[in-house]
Formats: structure tokens, C-alpha cells, sequence
């Protein structure tokens, strides 16, 4: 068999991720906050992309339409001021004759800027430093109450046992046992314990109840407590069950996390992309473009491209390959603002029932629902309802949220997931705190409301949303 070259022509079909392609999918599934981010970035990055800056339309009739290049020419600094006749000489020969340097402050003197002020939060670990300084501690003691400060975790618990504060410091265990003793009663209460337990019994001993049924309770039987096993605490302590139930009340007063009230962390506020409202009896969605840059590119660099002879071959095409990437950028957030609109739209048509009535009639929906309704990619409808977040009648929701897997009915159609969830959530506020609700009970309840689901099915869902057992959530 021969070898050899030969020409040919082949007709195929390929996907190329152009640049324009790329920074589309980009821009789709980032989030608002994201994506104002990258537009401040490409604009500090991108020197022929600008803002637009709206101003009031009573001020656009004063401004002048253009501003010749002469008219903005520096003017050239001379000597030849005049004297300010205003000025205050006998101040002026006053502190100079004076003794020592005085200070003249005139009423029109500039005042600080408050709002350019940041307060700063207290940290814990600041807070108990200067506490611990308060005491004048020799340089050992602030040797190791600064090591027991640096190994506090968010919540004020001591991470590291005394023997292994003994190992880092090269100290003695009895020294490191009085300061760890010394720093227990810092405020808040509680702070520097090594567990739960002995968080609790420093707040119980300040409040003066050593010895008592309290501290009985919490060194010896928290498990118990935990699970609401009143009868076995009586039966262990030999007390009746008022006196464990009037214990308990006070323990619940008590802080399991002192260091709480430092936290640092900063709420982060949702900002929703979209807003749907009833208007008229229909309903109407709005895209949130408050905050949102508008974008255009500078037509200085336009023209500067026009002219022949001004400007280099090099600096041409820096500018037109700024321009493109300028244009690129608009027209992609553009297509993402459209892209949105018209999957919220879909979602809109499919869960109309969830908008009027609200969480419970929320209806079984998947990513290929809305794909097919309106012609687009799977992938694509999922990074448009990644991290976007719709205001509705109903409260702000994500809108991953309206995609739900279905739940088999006796009799009728599907019902969502979150539906149940719902239900079941609403069986739970109605019940009674004495006698709660099991998960098998539920189940049944759920059954009667043409509901069929197991109760391990019930038991998946309560603890999704954060909802405790039967037998802790007795109330005596």
C-alpha cells in the first residue's frame, strides 16, 4: 500500500469558544455583586470604556455643548497677586510679638468630614486583653493569657488543653492554671472554657448557685438534657419533676456561645435581580438595574483612530483592540440582562399558582422545562438561576428555588418537594407542645392530605430545615 499526500475538502461542524463567547458565559453566571465587581475592574483595566454619568436635565441646559481644547489650558502662575486687604493685621503682629506660637481659628475653618469615619467593631480578643492589662499581670502572666487569647476560637472556647499551653510557653502548669483561672472570669461570662459543660457552670456560679440543682444537672446529666429526659434526671437525683423543669428554665437563660456578641462576621444582603409585582391583575417583571453601571465607549478614542497622521500604528491598534473588548463586554451584559428576563418570564408562566397563592401550590418544575420553553441549553437556564434572586408577592426567593423534584399524590397531579416541606412545616407550628407530632404521625396527617410519602421521607425533610425530633421539641 502506497503512501501519500493528498488534498481534500471536508464540510464539519465545531463549537469555538471565541471571546465574545467566553465572556458571555462568564458574565451570565455571576452574580450582581460579581458582576458590578468585574464591570468596576474592566473600567479602571479598559481605558476606551466610560460610564455614563446621568445628570439632572434642569443642569444639562446650563453646560455648555463643548469645551474647546484652548479654553482648558493652564494658566501660567506670576508673582504679581495683589494684597488680600482682608487680612487681620493686628492678629498677624499680635502673634508674633507674643512669647510663644499663637493659634488663630477662623469661623470658616473646615470641619471634619463625619461620614468619611469607619467604626471598627470591639474584637473579643481586644476585649480581653485590655481586661487582662487592667490587672498590671507581670510579663509571664501576659505571656500566657496572650497565648490563651490567640488559641480562642468565634465562640470564646479554649481549643488547647493547660498541658499543651505549658508545651508553647515553657511555663508552669500551675501558672498557666491561675491565669487561665484569673481570664474565666472576664467578661463576657463564660469565656475561656474548654466545653459546654464547664461554660455553663461558670455562668451558674456567678449567679451564685454552686451546689444546687442547677449545677447538678449541668455536670452530670446534659446528655439527658439534651434530650429532654426529664423523668430519668429525676429519677437520678431523687427530686421532682417541677423542681428539673424549673432548673432547666435557668439553664436556658444561660449563654452557650460567650463570644457571640463579638462576632465579625457581616451580614451580607441579598439585592434581587428582579422584580415581579402584580399590576392591574397581571403580573409585571422588572429588572433591577439600580446600582448597575451604564456603559458606553468613549468617542474621543473614536475619533482618535479616524485621524490619519496624530496617532501611531501601535496605539491604532491597542485602541481598536480596547474598543472591541469594550463593545464585547456591553453587548454581553446586555444578553445577560435579556437571557434573565426571559427565564424569569418562563418560570412565571409555569409557576403562576406559587405567585398568587403562594408557597404550598408550588408546582414540580426541572432545568429542561424551561430549557425547551424557551430554546436554550440546560447549562445555560442553570448558571442564569445560579446566585440571581427574585423579588415577589411572596418574599425574595433564589431561583434554583422554583426547580423542585415531584412527590407522588394518591389522587391528582405531582406535587413539589417544597410544597411538602410547607405542609409539613405547617404541621409543626399547629401542633401541641406538650403531645408533638412524630415523624410517623406526620406521615399519616400528610396521607389524609393526599400526600403519600415514608416517614424517613418526613424525617429527610424536617432536617433540611433545621427542625429538631419529636422528643425535642416537648415542651413540659
Amino acid at each position: 500500500m502506497a503512501i501519500e499526500l493528498r488534498q481534500q475538502l471536508k464540510l464539519t461542524q465545531q463549537l469555538i469558544m471565541t471571546p465574545q463567547l467566553q465572556m458571555a458565559i462568564k458574565l451570565l453566571q455571576l452574580s450582581r455583586l460579581e458582576l458590578v465587581d468585574t464591570i468596576r475592574q474592566e473600567l479602571e483595566e479598559n481605558p476606551t470604556l466610560e460610564e455614563v454619568q446621568e445628570t439632572p436635565e434642569k443642569n444639562k441646559e446650563n453646560e455648555p455643548e463643548e469645551v474647546s481644547a484652548a479654553s482648558e489650558e493652564a494658566r501660567e502662575v506670576t508673582i504679581e497677586e495683589k494684597i488680600n486687604d482682608e487680612i487681620d493685621w493686628s492678629n498677624y503682629i499680635d502673634e508674633y510679638n507674643s512669647p510663644g506660637k499663637v493659634n488663630f481659628e477662623s469661623e470658616n475653618r473646615e470641619a471634619p468630614q463625619y461620614e468619611a469615619f469607619v467604626s471598627s467593631k470591639e474584637s473579643l480578643s481586644d476585649h480581653l486583653l485590655w481586661q487582662l492589662l487592667m490587672l498590671s499581670p507581670t510579663d509571664i502572666e501576659k505571656q500566657v493569657g496572650s497565648l490563651i487569647i490567640g488559641n480562642l476560637n468565634k465562640d470564646g472556647y479554649l481549643q488547647l488543653s493547660v498541658e499543651e499551653l505549658c508545651e508553647q510557653s515553657g511555663i508552669s502548669i500551675e501558672m498557666v492554671e491561675d491565669v487561665l483561672e484569673t481570664m474565666q472570669s472576664f467578661d463576657p461570662v463564660g469565656v475561656c472554657a474548654r466545653d459546654l459543660r464547664e461554660c455553663l457552670l461558670l455562668q451558674a456560679n456567678l449567679l451564685n448557685l454552686e451546689d444546687s440543682l442547677v449545677t447538678d444537672i449541668i455536670s452530670d446529666h446534659l446528655k439527658n438534657l439534651e434530650n429532654k429526659n426529664y423523668k430519668l434526671i429525676c429519677k437520678a437525683l431523687k427530686v421532682k419533676l417541677k423542681d428539673v423543669i424549673a432548673a432547666v428554665n435557668v439553664i436556658k437563660a444561660l449563654e452557650p456561645k460567650p463570644g457571640r456578641q463579638f462576632n465579625e462576621e457581616t451580614p451580607h444582603y441579598i439585592i434581587p435581580d428582579i422584580y415581579v409585582y402584580k399590576s392591574e391583575g397581571e403580573f409585571v417583571i422588572v429588572l433591577n438595574d439600580d446600582g448597575m453601571p451604564k456603559l458606553r465607549v468613549n468617542p474621543f478614542y473614536k475619533r482618535a483612530i479616524t485621524r490619519k497622521n496624530e496617532v501611531s500604528t501601535n496605539a491604532k491598534d491597542y485602541i481598536r483592540e480596547k474598543m472591541r473588548s469594550a463593545a464585547w463586554l456591553i453587548r454581553s451584559i446586555h444578553q445577560r440582562q435579556k437571557t434573565i428576563y426571559k427565564v424569569m418570564e418562563s418560570i412565571l408562566k409555569f409557576q403562576q399558582d406559587f405567585f398568587e397563592k403562594g408557597v404550598v401550590h408550588l408546582k414540580p418544575m426541572v432545568l429542561r422545562d424551561v430549557a425547551e420553553d424557551i430554546g436554550m441549553h440546560e447549562s445555560t437556564i442553570s448558571r442564569v438561576t445560579t446566585n440571581k434572586y427574585v423579588h415577589t408577592p411572596q418574599g425574595i426567593y433564589e431561583l434554583k428555588y422554583f426547580f423542585n423534584s415531584s412527590i407522588k399524590r394518591v389522587h391528582g397531579e405531582d406535587i413539589a418537594s417544597a410544597s411538602v416541606q410547607a405542609k409539613i412545616k405547617k404541621l409543626i407550628e399547629g401542633e401541641n407542645p406538650k403531645k408533638p407530632y412524630s415523624d410517623s404521625k406526620m406521615a399519616e396527617l400528610l396521607k389524609t392530605d393526599n400526600i403519600n410519602i415514608a416517614r424517613r421521607t418526613v424525617a429527610k425533610y424536617r432536617e433540611m430545615m433545621g427542625i429538631l425530633s419529636s422528643s425535642k421539641r416537648k415542651q413540659f
